[in-house]
């Protein structure tokens, strides 16, 4: 029988988290009209911060502060030395997928391929409605919200956020009014850099760390940018509960082996019948 409370209290759960995996990647595309690939090696990089800040007895807290940080210093770099130097979109794949790969590589090298455990952000279980959650989810939901209201004030209520919403509606527009539309853009790189290295920490508590857990962040991150239209931060949040809602639904009624199957079948489906998603393509808010 179906565990119809446990199936809508993990979707919260799950649909939160891909939530934070998916809105980096769509305020790139959105503002910037850039596809980066390389979303998926912050994440790695994110969840591997946490893990060694907390292994040098600092904690897992701490290690999310370093994580963001890092994460954004990484998107910074990267914009700053190789994509902003390049105006085609598909050498801008390739220089973030490479970059990805890099990253992969040099993990694999530093620490191997065996799993790294990131410490759970609290200890512990409780019962809700006769259903048993690890705390460490309960806060996944509750952090990945954290960030994204967030963003969302920033966005609607500070000048910068303005300017955001400016240079996603019209780049050349933008720069007419005087707004640096260059430093914007390296504004929305690194706040991406921020979700990507939040979400890996969560992720890594979720799950574990390892050198090639950016593939499954990012597939999903494709497949809820692509379900909730191209650019659209708000039909990422719906699609990302949808496919978290499917993901829970397939694994728990159906089979776990199909764990990660019905976001590639989503992708084709959308790009067949839908292309536009939810929303289409739309400005960050």
């Amino acid at each position: 029988m179906v565990d119809i409370v446990g199936i809508a209290a993990n979707t919260l759960i799950l649909g939160s988290l891909y939530a934070l995996i998916a809105i980096g990647f769509t305020l790139v595309f959105g503002v910037a009209g850039q596809a980066n690939l390389a979303h998926g090696g912050t994440i790695t990089i994110g969840a591997f911060t946490a893990w060694y800040v907390s292994g040098m007895g600092y904690g897992v807290w701490i290690g999310l502060l370093a994580a963001t940080v890092t994460g954004a210093l990484f998107h910074v770099v990267l914009h700053s030395l190789l994509v902003k130097h390049t105006e085609d979109p598909v050498n801008v794949l390739i220089i973030t997928l490479l970059s990805w790969l890099v990253i992969e590589y040099s993990f694999r090298a530093a620490v191997g391929t065996n799993p790294r455990s990131v410490p759970s952000m609290l200890d512990g279980a409780t019962s809700i409605g006769g259903v048993s959650f690890l705390y460490n989810n309960l806060l996944i939901f509750a952090v990945s919200w954290l960030f994204i209201i967030g963003l969302f004030v920033f966005i609607n209520h500070t000048k910068h956020g303005q300017a955001i919403i400016a240079t996603g509606m019209n780049e050349k527009g933008a720069a007419l009014v005087g707004i640096d539309t260059d430093r914007i853009t390296l504004l929305v790189w690194a706040l991406a850099g921020v979700f990507a290295g939040s979400a890996g920490v969560l992720y890594g508590t979720f799950r574990a760390a390892s050198y090639d857990m950016g593939m499954t962040p990012l597939t999903l991150a494709f497949a809820i940018v692509i379900l909730g239209g191209i650019g659209s931060i708000r039909g990422s949040l719906i699609a990302a509960y949808v496919i978290g809602f499917l993901e829970v639904f397939t694994t728990s009624a159906i089979s776990p082996r199909l764990s990660g199957m019905t976001a590639l079948i989503l992708i084709i489906l959308v790009l067949l019948y839908k292309p536009t998603g939810f929303y289409g393509r739309e400005l960050p808010t």
